[in-house]
Parts: C-alpha cells; sequence; structure tokens
C-alpha cells in the first residue's frame, strides 16, 4: 500500500545518504560505519495538523512517510539506529525535536514536511538548512512552519522571545555561523538530485537556506525537506497515492 511512498522516499536510501555525505559519492565500505544513528522528524502532529487540504493533513504523510523511510533504512543498513521524534500522532514541540537528535548524539537529523501555497498552481520539492533567505516567498513558507510554536505554553521563554509572524527576528539566523553548513547543504543537494531524478514530473524548487527553528539547536548536519504541495492537486495525489491516508 505504501509503494508509491517507497518511490517517493528513494532519495534517502543507502546508496545515496551514505556514499554522497560520508564519502563524496565514492562509497568506502569502512566509512559508512561512521553514520551510526539518524534522526527522523515528522513535522507536526497532535493539535497541529500542519498543512491541511480538505480532510487530507500534513501531519499524516509526513508521519507516513517517515515510518517508511525508518523501514527502508532498517532494511537496507540495520546497524544504523533510527529515532523518531514521534511515534504516535502527537505534538512535540520544535526545540525538542531538536534536543532528542542531541540527546542521541546523532549524525543526521533530517525533518519531513508537506508545503502549502495559497494559490493552487504552486508545486514542486525543495530541501532546506538553517540560514536566512531573503526570498520572500520562503520567508512566508518559514513563518507559517514556525507559527506551530504558538501551540507550546512556554514558547517565549525556550525560543529566547523569538517571533514567529515578525520578519526582524529572522535577522538571527543571517548572524549565525553554522560549523554544520556545508554538509548539511552538500545533503540538502543530494535529496534534491534524487527528487530530480526518481520524481522527474514534479518541479525541482532547489535548496535554500532559510530560519526553520525546528533546525536552530540541532547539533549535527540537518535539513528539512518539504515533499511537495499539499495545496497543488498533482503534488496531493502523488504524496496521497496508494498509502491509506
Amino acid at each position: 500500500s505504501c509503494m508509491n511512498i517507497k518511490y517517493k522516499i528513494r532519495f534517502l536510501l543507502l546508496t545515496t545518504l551514505l556514499c554522497g555525505l560520508l564519502c563524496g559519492g565514492e562509497c568506502r565500505a569502512q566509512n559508512v560505519s561512521a553514520l551510526r544513528t539518524i534522526v527522523i522528524d515528522a513535522g507536526h502532529g497532535g493539535v497541529d495538523p500542519g498543512a491541511v487540504s480538505g480532510k487530507i493533513y500534513e501531519k499524516d504523510i509526513n508521519f507516513k512517510i517517515a515510518l517508511e523511510l525508518e523501514r527502508l533504512l532498517n532494511e537496507g543498513q540495520p546497524d544504523i539506529k533510527v529515532i523518531q521524534t514521534r511515534r504516535t500522532d502527537v505534538k512535540v514541540n520544535l526545540y525538542e525535536r531538536g534536543n532528542i537528535a542531541n540527546r542521541a548524539n546523532a549524525d543526521l537529523f533530517v525533518s519531513i514536511h508537506v508545503n502549502a501555497a495559497p494559490t493552487a498552481s504552486a508545486n514542486g520539492h525543495s530541501t532546506y538548512v538553517l540560514g536566512m533567505d531573503k526570498n520572500e516567498q520562503n520567508l512566508q513558507e518559514v513563518m507559517r512552519e514556525n507559527s506551530v510554536i504558538t501551540y507550546e505554553e512556554d514558547y517565549k521563554t525556550q525560543y529566547a522571545g523569538f517571533d514567529p509572524s515578525s520578519p526582524e527576528s529572522y535577522i538571527i539566523f543571517s548572524l549565525m555561523q553554522n560549523i554544520y553548513l556545508d554538509k548539511s547543504m552538500e545533503l540538502a543537494e543530494l535529496v534534491q538530485q534524487r527528487y530530480a531524478a526518481n520524481i522527474p514530473q514534479m518541479r525541482n524548487r532547489g535548496t535554500h537556506q532559510a530560519g526553520f527553528l525546528v533546525l536552530w539547536k540541532t547539533a549535527m548536519p540537518s535539513i528539512l525537506t518539504e515533499i511537495g504541495f499539499i495545496s497543488n492537486s498533482a503534488d496531493r495525489e502523488y504524496m496521497v497515492k496508494d498509502s491509506s491516508i
């Protein structure tokens, strides 16, 4: 039933993920063992549905893809530990998602999301790393994702007064020196390459730097990938086809 999702996330199979990130594309077996723990973050959950189209919720798409990705990783490389930030339909605070990865001393953090736009014509896949992007459309998407912190009772304390609706708050990300930026961007570009190779009918929106709070405190290479637009009929059909969503 998840055949479509299996193809959807082939970009993160071991041949690309391990060889590309660790070995520059030429995989040497002794280097694969350097990747011990991967944290997969299914965006949204619980009272936070994420983007919505009718009865289709982003949180459910993210969750099913996260579980299928874990299954494929376990199947392909059982020595690698896979940790999910949530295993049920519950709300997990954004700062806690990064903390889960930090406590596990994870080697990679991959946050899975679905995009949305006011216009039904917007479509395609994109992958982000932490940084500052001056693109107005991207900023609106980041603001929408970050606004979920208002579900959290203590968000003003936990995020040092960060206001997810204020463009000025995002200036902080232009001042940050992220020591994992190069590896994060390398992984993001590999993800986009696999999307383009396996889903040529979908628009490749590229890689970007943006101020996603879920990536803020992660102490390892980290990406957030938007696998398609729930607001676009073709993208939406592709994401939910042959699954029980």
